[in-house]
């Protein structure tokens, strides 16, 4: 009976291969999908912790996604770029080896893991194609080898290698920090039960201290709690210490609204109106309307002057098609949130305003702006050489795992906002809100300037309100306010105001030119007014 059971088995793979067009080769499929399903339903739905980047979070920079150095987990292991520092993992292993209790060996660790190949496999979204020694003995060396690195991370004591050298600590950081490089969190606690008892590291300190170290954005809450297996890796544990639970909260009862996400602004055109016309200022159209009833009652008694007429109202309707390349802005036709950017002014341009800074401990969970004081309201942010790679891929670890709002894509939409020039973060600076490592203000600023923005618009209550107020508060300043007004009808027309000045002079030119011909009042009647001559003095 057992040896007839598979036979169904088979047959239903061999239906379903053959139904999907697909062509491999059945025998290590097969045997491999038979294996597979004697497992749980629940273990083989269970929900994954490591993705791919997104192509157009990776297309921004792809190295800032892809491991420099050392591969940990199973997507990078292969690549010969990264084969050069395996003998740093297997000293490691060594080290970790020596503190096992008993007689036990690095191949225990490895036949433990082995039993748990698919809890293992379990957090991956990619199919690993991989073996099952090939699968232990990676999991157990690279688990050796972070390990390793967490417990002598700036500790002075530290001898080896990797971490003993401040350039390789950073390198071993950005690498350990990539969304594609992430191992599970519970291996960790396996391996350290085979440690003696005076050997056995408290895991949570150990995490606590690294996270606390390593992030961008401080914060006084902990990092780690006693549960390691609550997060399923480094990463995020490290996205859930930056982003409170009650952020994330309030922003899944606030379904998105890709009209409540405030973006560069856009002309309001009525709906009864042409493009051109609705987005015209009030003193264009009115000067237009002039010229054209003024042609319009010269050419009814001048019918010389019809071809004039034609070519001024040929110049008059240019203007509507100037208007309308200037006002169609791309990002109404390109609706990639990685071309927008949000409407919010530039810290130099707030403090102009009388807005001023402050920092708070809170994290994100402080972000905040007084109406009645002008104070906006920032964390503590740490620049060095690792927050750009670290910052993308928390973006992007929020942008696969999380199915509500994008809370820290929304911080870094806002701090790319606010963050234009070096003057930015010298102001910031000033306050206390950046501690910049990095070269310089410049580099600061360039960094904002390039970070990628999430791949799908996000309404996040608590900032957006932070948002709306700090334009407000910019808006009702009367400096801004006659700013603006020049800059609508003054700067942004000033092509069109060339071009109907040119209209008119033709009209002037053209009507002089007609009454040296011809006598005016004749055609005009006496419309036109007769000026006095200006006679020198002692002549009458």
């Amino acid at each position: 009976m057992s040896s007839a059971q598979p036979q169904p088995e088979a047959r239903f793979t061999e239906a379903a291969v053959t139904n999907a067009g697909i062509e491999l080769d059945e025998s290590p499929w097969v045997k491999e999908v038979r294996c597979r399903m004697k497992a749980d339903a629940e273990q083989l739905g269970a929900v994954a912790k490591v993705f791919d980047v997104p192509r157009l979070l990776r297309a921004t920079r792809p190295e800032a996604y892809t491991p420099q150095h050392f591969a940990l987990g199973p997507y990078h292991y292969q690549r010969t770029k990264l084969r050069d520092m395996e003998r740093y993992k297997l000293a490691a292993a060594k080290r970790a080896e020596k503190k096992f209790a008993g007689n036990r060996t690095f191949e225990d660790l490895v036949d433990k893991f082995a039993v748990m190949k698919d809890i293992i496999r379990a957090p991956y979204h990619r199919y690993l194609e991989l073996s099952e020694p090939t699968l232990s003995w990676m999991m157990a060396i690279d688990t050796c080898f972070l390990l390793d690195f967490l417990e002598n991370y700036h500790v002075e004591s530290a001898t080896d290698f990797v971490s003993s050298s401040a350039n390789w600590i950073n390198a071993m950081v950005r690498d350990a920090m990539m969304l594609e490089n992430q191992i599970p969190l519970f291996l960790f606690a396996e391996a350290l039960q085979l440690r003696h008892i005076s050997d056995e590291a408290d895991v949570c300190v150990v995490l606590d201290r690294f996270i606390t170290e390593v992030s961008p954005i401080k914060t006084n809450t902990p990092a780690c709690t006693s549960d390691i297996t609550k997060h399923g890796h480094l990463l995020e544990l490290l996205y859930h210490f930056l982003v409170p639970e009650s952020m994330n909260a309030v922003a899944a009862e606030h379904p998105v609204l890709v009209s409540d996400v405030p973006i560069i602004e856009q002309p309001h055109a009525d709906k009864h109106k042409g493009l051109g016309e609705a987005c015209m200022p009030v003193p264009i159209q009115f000067i237009k309307s002039l010229v054209s009833k003024t042609m319009s009652t010269i050419t009814q008694k001048m019918p010389q002057l019809l071809v004039v007429g034609k070519i001024l109202a040929k110049l008059l309707a240019s203007t509507d098609q100037a208007v309308r390349r200037n006002d169609v802005n791309l990002a109404t036709i390109i609706k990639s949130p990685l071309a927008e950017e949000i409407m919010i002014p530039s810290v130099a341009q707030l403090a102009a305003c009388g807005v001023r800074f402050t920092a708070t401990p809170e994290g994100m969970a402080g972000i905040n702006f007084d109406v009645a004081t002008a104070t906006l309201t920032l964390p503590v942010l740490h620049l060095d050489s690792n927050t750009d790679v670290i910052l993308r891929n928390l973006v992007a670890y929020e942008t696969t795992m999380v199915r509500g709002q994008l809370v820290l894509a929304r911080y870094t939409e806002l701090m790319n906002g606010i963050i234009d020039t070096p003057k930015d973060v010298k102001i910031l600076k000033k306050y206390g809100i950046i501690s910049n490592k990095m070269k310089s203000n410049e580099e600061a600023a360039d960094m904002w300037n390039g970070m990628c923005r999430a791949v799908r618009p996000s309404n996040v209550p608590q900032l957006d309100t932070v948002i709306r107020l700090v334009n407000k508060h910019r808006d009702d300043n009367k400096a801004v306010k006659a700013r603006k007004l020049l800059k609508r009808y003054v700067f942004r027309s000033w092509r069109l105001l060339t071009l109907l000045a040119a209209a008119v002079l033709l009209l002037m030119m053209s009507l002089q030119t007609f009454c040296t011909v011809y006598d005016c009042r004749r055609w005009l009647g006496h419309g036109i007014p007769q000026l006095p001559l200006l006679m020198p003095e002692g002549k009458q």
